[in-house]
């Protein structure tokens, strides 16, 4: 059993969705960054290290900036692949990378250098938030190759034929956003996303997390009722760019994704 199927598996044993934060990397800093996600995994069942990327466009205002400002102070593939081997020094917590396939393709040696790059690094797995599955099966099978697990998207617009072909492809876990839209902060999560959750569930027995627009332990307590977990982005790096400590965001967030 992989570590990511390890931690949905002991958050659903303890009655709870796992909580799934995302930091962007070397934002605001390198050293800021590190402390925050050590922070966060106090809390966090596993933690998505975003590689900053010109062009997100997938992501909301507050990632958008927090990217531009990593990439302005020199982040790139091969320092997010060295936090990632910093930080599994210290956690034996799932870590995931997420990113754009643009840095894969670029990447020395391209998507199997990419892969060996991650796994070595000691990622658990990758979360690719704009390649189609049915577009990236060379990323897949290399993947498979080292055991790491691959994450795509499912959306409210997800037709049941589309949603078989992505969870298909999905290892770990299956990623649901909430809207057709971007990532960030918003006042609640659209009661479709129960509706979302059980059509993925009823073509694939891997765990379904929940993101874009989980803020706070209400919101969060709303996506837990129906997921598996709790995916939660903007709302920790907004307050890690307001210079804000995450310790009691994290753990607000994480009593959030207990179910009552």
């Amino acid at each position: 059993m992989t570590r990511v199927a390890a931690a949905f598996d002991r958050a659903r044993s303890e009655g709870r969705a796992a909580f799934v934060a995302f930091l962007t990397a070397s934002y605001p800093d390198d050293a800021r960054f590190l402390a925050a996600a050590r922070t966060v995994l106090e809390h966090a069942d596993a933690l998505e290290v975003g590689l900053p990327f010109s062009d997100p466009l997938g992501d909301g205002p507050v990632i958008q900036r927090a990217s531009e400002a990593a990439l302005a102070g020199g982040a790139g593939p091969v320092r997010t692949l060295e936090f990632v081997t910093e930080l599994r020094r210290t956690t034996a917590k799932p870590i995931l990378v997420m990113t754009y396939y643009n840095p894969v393709y670029c990447f020395a040696g391209g998507e199997a250098g990419f892969v060996h790059a991650a796994k070595a690094a000691g990622a658990d797995g990758l979360i690719l938030p704009d390649l189609p599955p049915d577009e990236g099966p060379a990323l897949i099978a290399a993947a498979r190759a080292v055991d790491l697990d691959t994450v795509f998207l499912v959306a409210p617009t997800s037709t049941p034929a589309r949603l078989e072909l992505v969870t298909a492809a999905c290892r770990g876990f299956v990623y649901a956003v909430s809207v057709t839209g971007v990532t960030g902060v918003r006042e609640g999560v659209p009661a479709e996303v129960a509706e979302l959750v059980a059509a993925t569930k009823a073509v694939t027995d891997l765990p379904v997390a929940v993101g874009f627009g989980v803020a706070s332990a209400a919101s969060a307590r709303q996506v837990a009722a129906v997921a598996d977990g709790v995916v939660v982005g903007s709302a920790l790096v907004s307050a890690l760019g307001r210079g804000e400590a995450l310790g009691p965001l994290a753990a607000e967030l994480a009593a959030g994704c207990v179910r009552t």
